[in-house]
């Protein structure tokens, strides 16, 4: 069997695992093609822009295992995931990714809910009389 890459890509509450290797170009998500898991156009980009910025998109398979969180957390987590396998294939790829921004987990997540506020920071509505 050839050599296959696995990562991890996260995003919110999303964990991707990324299972990389050599092929045509078959990205499959969950098991479904990644343009039906993913029908925004712009979500199928996010997934996409690793590979489209080593100008690799048919050199490699990506099988996407996706869990938690929303579909647009688990397509950023899945950009994580992508750019990490391909950093592991090969070192080259490095600098064009990291000048994309596309190896910086995104820090950002819901923040918790506070005592006696309606959410995080929205309190209960203030009535005067």
């Amino acid at each position: 069997m050839e050599k296959q890459t696995i990562t991890v890509g996260r995003r919110k509450e999303a964990v991707t695992r990324i299972f990389l290797s050599k092929g045509e170009g078959k990205i499959t998500v969950n098991g479904k093609d990644y343009k039906t898991y993913f029908p925004l156009v712009y979500l199928q980009n996010q997934v996409e822009a690793p590979l489209k910025t080593v100008e690799s998109a048919d050199k490699f398979d990506v099988v996407v295992n996706a869990t938690g969180g929303g579909v647009k957390g688990q397509a950023e987590a899945a950009k994580l995931g992508i750019a990490r396998a391909l950093v592991e294939v090969s070192a080259e790829y490095r600098p064009a990714l990291k000048a994309a921004g596309l190896l910086r987990r995104d820090p950002r997540a819901v923040e918790r809910k506070k005592p006696g506020r309606k959410k995080a920071r929205r309190s209960f509505q203030f009535s005067k009389r």
